[in-house]
């Protein structure tokens, strides 16, 4: 396990999207997502999570420390295909697939610390793991599992500093699908969302206890993640989702594992607010973003990345 992190972090992200989807929602047929008491637009954590991961993938992909940072929920690859490697690490073959094997690992978990160990594989080598947590219990026979891990790191949904609306486009493509189709017709008609603009607020933790305590999360897996939060649209771009891009991170700093001062209270040192003279923001600089440094905790640092 590698040396974790000793001090506590909250930070603040701010994003914006220009005429794009930043989340859509499946089940309103991929309409950005928005709460319908106040009309913000929300972006899931889980999609947030995907950026990172797809990020750190990225740029560590033919890194020489590769290995310390692959990503456990990633396209193409099966769950049990990871968790099985984690029981090979400890000389158990083809736990996935062989279920004779349930009371054997069964007694070695009750004889020694084998969990811990297979714990403890899983943190060392997939990045996602030793930052977020994972629930590994895909092998569900008995004692087939690799268990659940509480990472240190946790988002919030982002949401929209100004309630946004979704604006429904008609498109048209020359392809037509079908034979019988093209002596019908010459275009086929189809619709995206799009934000026309929107600035959004994302906040987070990262705990040392839980760092220390279970994932080894390390300074280095720490400034990896500070690096993959300011560039996470970087090598994401796509039409659906327009231009979108991260203007601000702020980062305080504790200057102990568990800290003294609540999240909130820093999390409410920071605001933005759109400029007086601004009707319809259409740019972030139709908005003022601020941290209330003079009110920042003797016991806490804040750093302020743009």
């Amino acid at each position: 396990m590698s040396d974790p992190i000793r001090n506590r972090y909250e930070f603040v992200v701010f994003f914006d999207v220009e005429n794009g989807n930043p989340n859509g929602d499946p089940d309103a047929g991929n309409m950005p997502r928005t709460d319908p008491e106040t009309g913000l637009g929300l972006v899931t954590d889980v999609c947030l999570k995907r950026k990172i991961r797809d990020y750190v993938e990225t740029v560590k992909e033919n890194a020489p420390d590769h290995d310390r940072y692959r990503i456990y929920i990633t396209k193409g690859v099966p769950l049990n295909r990871s968790d099985n490697e984690a029981f090979e690490s400890v000389g158990i073959h083809d736990a996935a697939v062989n279920s004779k094997l349930k009371d054997e690992i069964k007694k070695a978990k009750q004889e020694g610390n084998l969990d811990e160990k297979i714990r403890d594989y899983m943190c060392e080598h997939f990045f996602d793991i030793r930052t977020f947590g994972a629930v590994m219990t895909t092998m569900v026979k008995g004692a087939l599992n690799c268990g659940q891990v509480r990472g240190p790191v946790q988002l919030s949904f982002a949401r929209s500093v100004d309630p946004i609306v979704p604006q429904e486009v008609s498109i048209t493509r020359v392809a037509i699908t079908t034979e019988s189709d093209a002596e019908k017709k010459n275009t086929e008609m189809g619709t995206k969302y799009i934000v026309p603009y929107g600035l959004y607020r994302l906040e987070g933790y990262v705990s040392a206890n839980l760092a220390r305590k279970t994932t080894g999360f390390s300074e280095k897996d720490l400034e990896l993640l500070w690096e993959a939060l300011e560039n996470m649209f970087e090598y994401d771009h796509s039409a659906a989702r327009g231009q979108m891009s991260v203007r601000k991170l702020i980062i305080f700093r504790h200057d102990s594992e568990l800290g003294k001062v609540p999240a909130h209270k820093l999390f409410d040192l920071v605001r933005a607010e759109r400029k007086a003279d601004v009707v319809i923001p259409r740019n972030f600089s139709d908005y003022t973003v601020t941290v209330d440094l003079d009110h920042v905790p003797e016991s806490v640092s804040c750093e302020i990345r743009e």
